[in-house]
């Protein structure tokens, strides 16, 4: 890939996409360390580059999160630096009836720019991972797909079929739509109409991805993205943690010991010679238990 080529893909220089990537996974390890996101990001402030444009930004974000103690209304304020698709992930992750755990949301934007500093980027590998990540995290496919469709990386005619996408998602199959936008598509046509002369400009996906498309179709999609990853190499998209049973049945075992040291509290007082019932009842005249 010529470098030329790679700028269009990547808007921002190489070095601005390695701090970041930096910066979002510091941020997931601190914050699981349950380390305040004020102190998080005032270490992170000293730590990144200071010829990027990131140290402005984090300044940008503390003084955000101070106000409003969000992250993605910052973020929406730098359109400049941070893309759509970063602050929709922010902003879903932030919600407080959401799901969406803020620390995978921070793993994806991280492992998106560190795949943003590779010289075999791709438009298609680009989204296939943002839509993996909407898919597996059962984000919102409209808002979502519009903040993917708005990355600058991406031309007239991917936005164009990346929106089409968010109209017929559920009543099309993806594979589908893959398919019909590939090399492998247009040979495919050319052999049973070799009069007919393909439209080449509307081509997004290479033989490649022709090819796992169609033999994915009618399949679970999550068999199709774990195709793509395997043989187009994006990063792949993190996921949930399961809990650890062990880790659960601690909290409860704790409780049983309890009630069993109160019921030996309570064996012994009846051998000394009986049990003060008074003290399981409230004084009258008192509100207090």
């Amino acid at each position: 890939m010529s470098e030329e080529t790679s700028a269009l893909l990547s808007p921002l220089p190489r070095e601005e996409y390695i701090e970041q990537a930096h910066f979002f996974a510091a941020l997931c390890e601190r914050l699981a360390e349950n380390l305040p996101a004020q102190e998080a990001l005032a270490a992170l402030r000293e730590e990144v580059l200071a010829t990027t444009k990131l140290p402005m930004a984090i300044d940008f974000l503390l003084a955000e999160l101070k106000h409003q103690g969000i992250f993605a209304a910052g973020m929406r304020q730098l359109a400049h630096y941070f893309t759509p698709f970063q602050c929709y992930v922010m902003s879903e992750a932030e919600k407080d009836r959401g799901r969406f755990d803020l620390r995978i949301g921070l793993d994806i934007l991280s492992r998106e720019a560190q795949f943003r500093t590779e010289t075999d980027i791709s438009l298609a590998g680009l989204f296939f991972y943002k839509f993996e990540a909407h898919c597996r995290n059962r984000l919102g496919y409209d808002e979502g797909l519009d903040a993917i469709a708005a990355d600058p990386s991406n031309d007239a005619t991917w936005q164009t079929w990346i929106l089409t996408v968010r109209r017929q998602i559920g009543i099309v199959e993806l594979a589908d739509l893959i398919y019909v936008r590939s090399e492998f598509y247009l040979d495919k046509m050319a052999q049973l109409a070799p009069d007919q002369k393909a439209d080449r400009s509307l081509l997004l996906f290479g033989r490649p991805e022709g090819r796992i498309s169609w033999a994915n179709r009618k399949k679970d999609p999550l068999l199709l993205f774990a195709a793509l990853h395997r043989q187009l190499g994006y990063p792949q998209v993190p996921r949930t943690e399961q809990a650890d049973p062990e880790q659960r049945l601690l909290p409860t075992l704790a409780r049983r010991i309890e009630q069993l040291e109160g019921r030996l509290k309570l064996l012994e007082e009846e051998q000394r010679g009986g049990i003060d019932l008074e003290r399981f009842y409230r004084p009258e005249g008192s509100d207090s238990p």
